[in-house]
């Protein structure tokens, strides 16, 4: 059969392969940008939560393009991003086989959502995790500082162990925990960094700034068990075919006598672990800003958060990410900002990002006010607020 490739092309990548449910809820990262060692120490990556979804107004600045200083509309995608606990620091080797872990050395005091990772059942364990550690470190403090200068010795690779706070976002007790690695200075510089943030709260604004480029990691929203023809994309068979004809004909010669892992198959969609590279920052603010919402050319006090909040979601008061396009996950979703493994030149991605309008509309129904102020003009004051001012 010529030019098979063009006539009749296999269905979905092959790439994605195995496409089985994720091991982790939150998105695991698997390399790192490149160390360098003229920069100053910092973290690579921050964890935040997905909280939905609008559109906004800017004017484009990309010389050449027939949208030069010409406004255009685009989606963006918000999420809070509460500040992270460092509560750890792990360094690592290089051995024959990759990095090994040699040591790791807590922080002194450790919060209770960080804890709860450790029990399966909170309510009903003793909830004695980290007090032995705790009181040895007490008792001798040279204990820590022994671990500190072993790392400082013999590893190449430091990594912060760091914690969200999501019940203070409000979404649950217990909090989600990553490895975030120091990039930049020496190995003593790393350690003397990672060190003077233990137990301390650290904003996303420390990790990014607008108008960055960054990748982001996370798990994609779970679809249950599905057929050939949704999970894969393959073409349906025609009307009058026997048993169904949302699937596969032939799935293989006789011989060899079992069906390759190439071959299209009913399973798993969704839930897989995703890897979104250059996604661009359009702001980052603080949702108990009264003027979050606002910018330069519409200066209505506004908040980021739409009229009746997020749906499904609701209000964001903690910092918070806007980020150009789509995200991976539902919302209330834990994703992984990353920063970009190698440095963009383009011109989108060096573009400064200056926003005109942010829509704060209801996002349940068509939304036609952008403030409660602006509504309660719209339709006046209302009967029973009448009634009580004649009274």
């Amino acid at each position: 059969m010529s030019h098979r490739k063009f006539r009749a092309p296999r269905r979905g990548s092959l790439g994605f392969s195995p496409r089985k449910r994720a091991a982790r809820f939150r998105g695991k990262v698997r390399s790192f940008p490149k160390d360098n060692a003229s920069a100053k120490p910092h973290l690579t990556a921050f964890l935040g939560y997905k909280a939905g979804m609008t559109h906004i107004v800017r004017e484009m600045d990309k010389l050449g393009s027939k949208l030069h200083k010409k406004e255009v509309v685009e989606v963006v995608t918000v999420l809070e991003t509460a500040p992270m606990v460092v509560v750890g620091l792990v360094g690592y080797i290089n051995t024959p086989r990759g990095l090994r872990a040699l040591t790791t050395v807590f922080a002194n005091h450790v919060s209770d959502e960080f804890r709860r990772g450790f029990y399966k059942k909170w309510y009903a364990s003793k909830k004695k995790a980290f007090t032995k550690r705790v009181a040895k470190n007490a008792a001798d403090a040279k204990v820590s500082e022994d671990q500190f200068e072993r790392i400082k010795k013999y590893c190449s690779v430091v990594r912060v162990l760091a914690h969200t706070q999501a019940s203070k976002i409000g979404l649950q007790k217990k909090a989600h925990v990553a490895e975030i690695q120091v990039n930049g200075g020496d190995v003593a510089a790393k350690v003397d960094f990672a060190k003077g943030l233990f137990e301390k709260l650290v904003p996303v604004s420390d990790v990014f700034s607008e108008s960055d480029m960054l990748d982001v990691i996370g798990v994609t929203k779970g679809k249950g068990f599905s057929g050939v023809t949704a999970r894969w994309g393959t073409r349906k068979l025609p009307r009058k075919t026997h048993k169904g004809l949302r699937k596969v004909a032939c799935i293989g010669a006789w011989h060899p006598a079992r069906v390759s892992w190439a071959v299209p198959r009913a399973g798993q969609r969704g839930f897989h672990n995703r890897t979104i590279i250059n996604k661009k920052v359009y702001r980052i603010g603080n949702g108990s800003d009264k003027n979050s919402g606002a910018t330069e050319y519409d200066l209505t006090q506004k908040t980021i958060n739409p009229m009746g909040g997020w749906v499904n979601y609701g209000q964001v008061k903690e910092d918070f990410v806007m980020l150009k396009g789509s995200v991976t996950g539902p919302r209330k979703r834990v994703l992984t900002l990353r920063k970009s493994l190698v440095p963009q030149t383009s011109r989108s991605a060096l573009e400064k990002i200056q926003l005109k309008f942010i829509d704060t509309a209801s996002k349940t129904g068509h939304g036609r006010f952008q403030t409660s102020e602006e509504k309660s003009k719209h339709y006046g004051p209302k009967t029973s607020s009448t009634k009580t001012a004649t009274a």
